[in-house]
């Protein structure tokens, strides 16, 4: 599986999982950060990328639609900001939770139209 990290999350936790073997990139890198949801969704879905966000309210809106309209998403991995902060701190929580996700969810589209909550 391949996952796109939103925005809001440290360019440090996709480094760290490509360490480890995994296809990890953050929005970032592509230079996708000034797109709107439904572009940055869009985008994951050509590259085959599920992307993680903190951003339920709208993405599970989009996706919704989507799922109405007969299109395909690569998947969501939603975070709560109570459960796995967006600090630096819990940098290596992150990776290790999306490291084992990603091991045990390895088949290209092990997360296509789904949502999942980290």
């Amino acid at each position: 599986m391949k996952l796109a990290l939103d925005n809001h999350y440290s360019l440090q936790i996709a480094v760290k999982l490509r360490e480890r073997g995994h296809d990890v990139v953050a929005v970032i890198e592509h230079g996708w950060e000034m797109e709107d949801d439904q572009r940055l969704l869009e985008l994951c879905a050509e590259e085959q990328r599920a992307l993680m966000t903190n951003n339920v309210a709208d993405f599970v809106l989009i996706a919704r639609r989507w799922g109405n309209e007969g299109r395909r998403h690569a998947g969501l991995v939603f975070t709560s900001d109570a459960s796995m902060p967006r600090s630096r701190a819990p940098i290596g929580r992150y990776v290790d939770a999306l490291d084992e996700l990603l091991r045990a969810n390895a088949e290209e589209d092990a997360f296509a139209d789904q949502i999942v909550w980290l």
